[in-house]
């Protein structure tokens, strides 16, 4: 497969979840991403259990890191910032994912590097930006959903706040940065110069409380929590008990409630007048999700996914497992080599030409740094000796 981004190259001082969640993205594209690494044990995540692939290495580590390359390098040491230098050079882009602090200090912002290479685009993603007060604060994910008020909206009425089940804030903080990376290489590609692109934890996060804070902002309407995981202003769009379990169904618009009370035998709910518009279900939704529960319970939920299937919008709600183990999602599903045997991955959501994006496991920890450093010109010799000194 010919890939979008093959000839890009991205240098990339990262660890743990965001940055390498976005650079994973590059990567998977085509892009060669150089991932820099401390010499003495790399990426926190490499140690993030419970499950290990050896030395340096575990599962949490290939979740981010697929299609990289590992370079360990000591960006704080004089000699480790004269390598930096020469590979920024030639490289396309440089991002980090540091505290809001360390990039001017680490020289990895365009101040620094644009010197060397005007047209490098220089991408950071940091908790809380690299200015204000809270610039050198360390920040994760969870805490940004505290902040940003996700866990007032997520979970029942009446449980404690509840955070998601997984680190979405990382994962779109991630997705932003890989978007400011490719806006600036078009950008750089057609002035000839670079600059500093910036995303942070909380403001990626609060920008993905989208409409619920327009209606705040503008009409000082507070979202709270639903019962049922429902959408805050329409109804029927929730979960529902079956048989044998859950069910969620979406009616988020008259047709399809129409076509939901036909196909559930209770056409006569369309014209009762607690829920013959939206407003008036809306209002009378406890009422309607125990006549809908009554109706669901009687059937298992592969029978109410048979019935409703491409007519209401409706899904199964599956645990973990069974989201994994479905045959619909298999193309899903990639298994790369590893020096440990066969390691299953997921594949990159995006189809390029209708085809998944190729993978490859991540790397070993500097599994790449002779051959980087080889190709920038460093000679056997300076590279002994950058290892003997512990830059790399």
């Amino acid at each position: 497969m010919t890939l979008p981004l093959a000839g890009t190259r991205i240098l990339s001082s990262e660890q743990y979840g965001a940055g390498p969640y976005g650079t994973m993205f590059l990567a998977q594209l085509g892009a060669e991403v150089i991932k820099i690494e401390p010499p003495k044990g790399g990426d926190s995540a490499r140690a993030t259990g419970p499950y290990f692939l050896g030395d340096d290495d575990s599962l949490f580590y290939q979740t981010f890191n697929l299609n990289k390359r590992s370079l360990t390098l000591d960006t704080r040491s004089a000699a480790g910032k004269a390598v930096l230098h020469r590979l920024v050079a030639t490289a396309d882009a440089v991002t980090n994912n540091a505290r809001g602090d360390l990039p001017a200090k680490l020289g990895l912002d365009y101040a620094a590097l644009g010197q060397i290479n005007p047209k490098v685009v220089c991408v950071h993603a940091s908790a809380y930006g690299r200015t204000g007060p809270r610039a050198s604060w360390p920040g994760y994910d969870y805490l940004m959903q505290a902040e940003a008020g996700f866990m007032s909206v997520t979970g029942e009425p009446d449980a404690p706040p509840t955070r998601f089940g997984l680190s979405m804030v990382d994962f779109i903080t991630g997705t932003m940065l890989a978007t400011a990376t490719l806006s600036g290489l078009i950008e750089a590609r057609a002035t000839g110069k670079g600059r500093d692109f910036d995303v942070a934890l909380l403001d990626a996060a609060l920008h993905q409380t989208s409409y619920p804070a327009l209606w705040y902002l503008n009409e000082s309407h507070v979202v709270g929590r639903a019962p049922r995981s429902a959408h805050p202003s329409v109804t029927p769009s929730q979960t529902f008990r079956t048989a044998d379990g859950w069910v969620f169904v979406m009616a988020q618009m008259g047709k399809f409630w129409t076509l939901l009370v036909d196909a559930l035998g209770v056409a006569h709910l369309a014209t009762d007048p607690r829920f013959a518009t939206m407003e008036a279900r809306f209002d009378h939704r406890a009422e309607l999700t125990t006549i809908l529960d009554g109706v669901f319970l009687q059937h298992p939920t592969a029978h109410w996914e048979a019935v409703l299937g491409g007519k209401v919008p409706v899904a199964p709600v599956y645990d973990l497992k069974q989201a994994l183990d479905n045959p619909r999602m298999i193309d899903m599903i990639d298994t790369v080599d590893h020096p440990q045997g066969p390691l299953r991955v997921l594949s990159n959501p995006i189809k390029v030409g209708g085809e998944r994006l190729p993978n490859r496991a991540s790397p070993k920890l500097g599994a790449d740094t002779d051959t980087v450093l080889d190709e920038a010109g460093f000679t056997r010799a300076e590279i002994a000796e950058l290892r003997a000194s512990g830059t790399i």
